[in-house]
């Protein structure tokens, strides 16, 4: 089978390797369809991030779906040619974290292309895969591709659980990549009144209107739109920030009402962070880290039609062409989720 496979920063090959039978418990998947995220442009950009560097070549690819061509001793509920979204959380099930009901702080957690550990974990850009069952949502009744937009949406959906009540609510979203678009979704879904985005790309956030936002601020044009809304102590109650970026999130406290709550889902480092306003405005700060069961309620608000995310799946490129999508999938003046057909 044909696996994508980096071996340095941008050194990105597609590589044979062998395909693997399904044990007890476990099924084989035929890959239909995967979005390429965040992380895995690190890689291919920069050889990993921060502290995570890649050491020994590794498959890429989490956000995955595609159709079971065979079923390991004792799966039920799932079927031979079933679509399914496969969740890249595979928390070890033992560990303190996963025994209190946090699996995605596990210890031992095996999260699908990931460097952080070393012998490193391999990913899903690959023909055939072989999950354990218990990762693999039913997909009926939904595109490959939508299927695969599962594990974005639910690092959203878990980000809009750490926000709590959102209805009623005025949010900031920074930075409107695939997770800040996604993150506009949730929060409408959620209740949430009055959403503003803010980028640097007046394409992403033309995505973000589509998406759902009220108002939206070129940060490289226009920054002043962002500034009004920091008088009188502010005017947010809840700040999904994206981007990663220290300017965003100093510009986002500013526009904070005192008692808000701040979710940070992008991860550029280590920042500064305005402590004086953060204190004074008496703000909570949250991380907010990938996700678990909220990769199931994803799919299915995707099959009830009360989440789409069709308008966002930008780009399709065949396999043999990965590293174009790669290229492609950074370039945000006209990229937001860029995915690559295994079939």
């Amino acid at each position: 089978m044909k696996s994508i496979v980096i071996h340095a920063a941008k050194d990105l090959r597609i590589e044979e390797r062998e395909a693997e039978q399904p044990g007890a418990g476990e099924v084989q998947v035929k890959l239909s369809a995967g979005g390429i995220c965040g992380s895995d442009l690190h890689y291919f950009n920069h050889g990993g991030f921060g502290p995570v560097r890649l050491k020994e070549p590794m498959i890429l690819g989490h956000e995955v779906s595609g159709h079971i061509t065979a079923l390991g001793e004792g799966v039920s509920g799932l079927a031979l040619g079933q679509l399914v979204a496969i969740s890249p959380s595979r928390p070890c099930r033992q560990c303190r974290f996963c025994n209190e009901g946090s699996f995605n702080q596990c210890l031992n957690m095996r999260f699908y292309g990931s460097a952080m550990p070393f012998p490193h974990i391999q990913g899903a850009f690959r023909e055939v895969l072989v999950a354990d069952a218990l990762q693999c949502a039913p997909a009926d009744g939904l595109t490959p591709g939508e299927a695969a937009m599962a594990e974005p949406l639910a690092v959203c959906l878990h980000a809009t659980r750490q926000a709590g009540s959102l209805l009623g609510k005025s949010v900031l979203v920074t930075g409107c990549g695939p997770i800040g678009i996604l993150c506009i979704v949730a929060a409408r879904r959620a209740g949430a009144d009055f959403i503003v985005a803010t980028d640097l790309s007046d394409f992403t956030l033309e995505m973000a209107r589509t998406a759902g936002a009220d108002k939206t601020v070129n940060m490289a044009a226009a920054p002043s739109d962002l500034e009004r809304f920091s008088a009188d102590k502010g005017t947010f109650d809840v700040l999904y920030e994206c981007s990663g970026a220290a300017p965003a999130l100093s510009a986002g406290i500013a526009a904070m009402r005192p008692g808000g709550t701040i979710i940070q889902l992008g991860l550029g480092g280590d920042m500064s962070v305005p402590m004086m306003a953060l204190t004074s405005k008496e703000l909570c700060l949250k991380g907010s880290f990938r996700f678990h069961e909220e990769f199931f309620t994803g799919v299915s608000l995707m099959q009830k039609g009360l989440i789409d995310v069709k308008p966002f799946i930008t780009q399709t490129f065949p396999l043999n062409d990965a590293i174009k999508a790669f290229e492609t999938a950074g370039d945000r003046s006209r990229s937001v989720k860029a995915q690559i057909a295994f079939a």
